[in-house]
């Protein structure tokens, strides 16, 4: 095995988290409810209004954490380098300038640290939903990044 890499499992049940800016949330909310059959079978969080949205209008039991201004994208973020999320649907809104912009842009970033899968619209997050790894595992490979630190230390010695 390749030492540079690291292998994590994503099981059957998927870790889904769900973030949508206020522009985006109607959306969102209408997207799970469409997918609710699929979205049961799965553990679902996500930022605040939107986790609660989407828990009031599908019964679907959703996980709330902060709103992301108040660091919600960042606890989120946390749960992916801890293993918690295995992917995520965000919509974002690209025409309204977000207050916390470097916060979502270091959720995204770690996102790919981690090679989660992100749908940052609805057509991937059909794509995502409808793709065969929704009911079966799949093995994501991430850098390890142990390995390319002691690398690095040991070339500046």
């Amino acid at each position: 095995m390749d030492d540079r890499f690291v292998t994590f499992e994503i099981g059957k049940a998927k870790h889904i988290a769900l973030v949508a800016h206020d522009g985006k949330k109607k959306e969102m909310v209408d997207w799970c409810d469409r997918n609710k059959d699929i979205l049961k079978n799965h553990f679902l969080c996500g930022t605040g209004t939107t986790a609660r949205l989407i828990s009031e209008r599908t019964g679907l039991p959703v996980k709330a954490y902060n709103s992301g201004p108040l660091g919600g994208d960042q606890q989120i973020g946390a749960k992916i380098v801890e293993g918690q999320i295995d992917f995520m649907v965000f919509l974002w809104d690209p025409l309204e300038a977000q207050p916390h912009d470097p916060d979502v842009k270091a959720l995204l970033r770690i996102a790919v640290v981690y090679d989660i899968p992100v749908a940052n619209n609805l057509a991937t997050a059909d794509f995502m939903l409808q793709s065969k790894y929704m009911s079966e595992s799949y093995d994501r490979t991430v850098e390890n990044f142990n390995k390319t630190i002691q690398d690095r230390v040991n070339k500046m010695k």
